[in-house]
Formats: structure tokens, C-alpha cells, sequence
């Protein structure tokens, strides 16, 4: 392929690219879809899905994010989740929280029927970044090397010519006729990075677009898996294989990537669910032999669901008033089922065994660099 990284990548070849489905590709499609079915029906076992829901984006979040050096810690990010506009939070646990709402906002569009469009992907990107974004307009956006600065790719320049393969993008997403939906997401990923249609954020509301487009076919019925969990582990190869794909034609290499990753991070939160799902019943079990008037499947749910809970948030899910809340939270902290903090003014009640339970284990495989 005849390619400068310094001059505009303005012919983008279209999708798909012809002699896909290698044996390779096939033999991963294989075992990525088996896993992700996988975890699809134990979502669906949960007693209650939301528990995963609102958590596993969470982790997404700081994992995506730490994709692009902008790091925080779990404490602060969990804290400042509980805490809303009452937390001291750090830009970069300002970022992911951002992720995790632009992820929520993209999935409530498929929810009410709005299709994967380039429309939705711009709403995406402006919740991440804070503001209204735009097509980039204006000439120069060139992406380099982190440390040499080196000029690595240069994506489209244009507003025509953007929108022109965002058009493309948008029709292939929808309607990827034969080609089989895991290896259609490994596609439009990369599409979507090469287009690089936005000033920033390409990369991480591109990552939430494979969760998106996951669901929007039928993969997963939550965005619930820990994909970027994987990329943050091999990030120099996720940005070699992608460059791989411009400068070579690489597509089979690419689309393994992409497939190991489902693979490897299906089967990373499938057991997660089944660590979460046990320790949510051990903890129901202890409420209900030691109070015989706390709700104890509500309760327990409320404390896998936010784990980092407040009085209000008993309120909130209508469990109890005020005074007795305080009472059940204070009565689990002193069978150390919580531990107690005070942040300022308010009284935090931490989880700390499901927090430990989320980072103890190592993130999804590293492959050979």
C-alpha cells in the first residue's frame, strides 16, 4: 500500500475489505462468540442486572480512559461516584465519570430507537468531553508518537471529505450484510478511528461505539463488557495493529486483536458476574440472620449497586426514611459488612469487600508484544 503518514489519509479504503474471513479470523470468531454468549446469559441469571450495569462501566471507564494517560484512582473514582457535585475530584476522575455518562446516554438512544449514526456518536463525544462537539473543519490534525512526537497518521482533512466517510461508516454499522457482527465491530472501530471525525475524544467514543454496536446487533444485551480492560494491558499492540491496518492492509491481524479481546474479556466478566452474583448472596444471607426487619435482598442489591453508599441513596430507592437508615448502615458497618468514612460532612459506607473483589483480579490476557 503506497501510504505517507504526513499527507492526509483521504481515499479510506471502504468496508469490508475484500478476503476477510481467513481460517485465522474464523477460528477466533469461533471462540469470541461462544464467550460472549457466554456472558450474555449470565447477565440475564442475575438476580438483578443492574448490579453489573452500573458497575462494570465504571471499571470501563477508568480503563478506557487510562488508554489515553488520563489516570485515576479506584478510591477516588467510587467516591467520587457516590459523592456527585460534594467530591474534590481530580480531572482526570472528572473524565472517567464523563465516560461512564456518555456510555449511559448512548445506550438510553438505542433504548428510545435511535439508530447508530455518525448524530449519535457526535452526542457521545460531547458528553465525554463536557461541551458541543463538531466535525472537524479546520486542516492540521495529524496524530503523532507520544514520546519522539514523530508524525505517525494523518486522518482525513475536510469537512466534505469527513463527512463523506462518516456517511460510509454510518451505512456499513447498520447494515454490514454478511460479514458476522464481532468482526463488523472490529471494522467500524477501526473506520471510525481512521476518520478521527472529532478535534479529541475519537478514541474513547470510539470504544463505547463497540459496546454500543454490540448491543445495537444483537451480541449483548448490556454494554457490560470489560473490552478496553484488555486494551489498556496491550496498548502498544492496539495502536501498532491499527496502525498496521493503514500503512498494510493488515485486516486479518486487526480483526484477531479485536476478537482475542472479546474473548479473553468475555470470559474476564463472566466470572466476575459469578464472583459478584456469590458475594451479593453472602451478604443477603448475613442481613437476613442477623435483622429480621431489613429488606435484605433490596438492601443487599442497594450495596452491590453502589458501593459507596450514603444515607440518601437508602432513601432515594425508597428502602427507609432517614433515621432508620442510618441506623441499618450503622449496624452493618459494625458487623464490618461496610466500612464507615467520613468524607466532609457526610458519612460514606463502603463495600470494601466488592471493591477488592473488582480490582484483585488481574486485568484480561497480555498478549506477546
Amino acid at each position: 500500500m503506497d501510504y505517507n503518514p504526513k499527507e492526509p489519509f483521504q481515499d479510506l479504503p471502504p468496508l469490508p475489505p475484500s478476503d476477510f474471513d481467513t481460517p485465522e479470523v474464523l477460528r477466533h470468531l469461533v471462540g469470541a462468540s461462544t464467550a460472549i454468549a457466554r456472558l450474555d446469559e449470565a447477565v440475564k441469571r442475575l438476580p438483578d442486572p443492574t448490579v453489573l450495569i452500573k458497575t462494570v462501566p465504571l471499571l470501563e471507564a477508568q480503563a478506557s480512559s487510562e488508554i489515553e494517560n488520563i489516570v485515576t484512582t479506584n478510591d477516588e473514582l467510587f467516591r467520587a461516584d457516590a459523592l456527585k457535585e460534594n467530591a474534590p475530584a481530580t480531572p482526570a476522575t472528572k473524565e472517567a465519570l464523563r465516560y461512564r455518562a456518555a456510555l449511559r446516554i448512548g445506550d438510553e438512544l438505542l433504548d428510545h430507537g435511535h439508530p447508530l449514526t455518525a448524530k449519535l456518536a457526535q452526542r457521545v463525544c460531547a458528553s465525554l468531553r463536557g461541551f458541543e462537539v463538531e466535525v472537524r473543519d479546520k486542516p492540521g490534525t495529524v496524530i503523532a508518537h507520544p514520546r519522539t512526537r514523530e508524525v505517525i497518521y494523518t486522518p482525513p482533512q475536510g469537512k466534505d471529505v469527513i463527512e463523506r466517510h462518516l456517511s460510509r461508516w454510518e451505512r456499513f454499522i447498520n447494515d454490514p450484510g454478511e460479514v458476522p457482527p464481532l468482526i463488523a465491530m472490529a471494522m467500524a472501530h477501526y473506520q471510525f478511528e481512521a476518520i478521527h471525525p472529532f478535534s479529541d475524544g475519537n478514541g474513547r467514543t470510539g470504544r463505547i461505539l463497540n459496546l454500543l454496536m454490540l448491543r445495537d446487533l444483537g451480541i449483548l444485551r448490556s454494554p457490560v463488557l470489560y473490552l478496553s480492560g484488555f486494551i489498556v494491558r496491550n496498548k502498544n499492540l492496539y495502536y501498532r495493529r491499527l496502525n498496521d491496518v493503514t500503512r498494510r492492509g493488515r485486516w486479518q491481524e486487526w480483526i484477531v486483536f479485536m476478537l482475542t479481546a472479546v474473548e479473553e474479556t468475555s470470559r474476564w466478566t463472566y466470572q466476575l458476574v459469578d464472583d459478584i452474583d456469590h458475594a451479593r448472596s453472602v451478604v443477603e444471607d448475613k442481613i437476613r440472620s442477623q435483622f429480621s426487619t431489613i429488606p435484605a435482598y433490596e438492601l443487599a442489591n442497594l450495596l452491590f449497586t453502589q458501593p459507596y453508599i450514603r444515607v440518601d441513596d437508602i432513601v432515594t430507592a425508597q428502602l427507609a426514611q432517614r433515621q432508620t437508615g442510618a441506623k441499618w448502615l450503622n449496624q452493618l458497618a459494625d458487623l464490618d459488612l461496610l466500612e464507615k468514612r467520613k468524607v466532609g460532612r457526610v458519612n460514606l459506607y463502603v463495600n470494601a469487600s466488592y471493591i477488592q473483589l473488582l480490582f484483585a483480579r488481574e486485568l484480561p490476557a497480555q498478549l506477546p508484544d
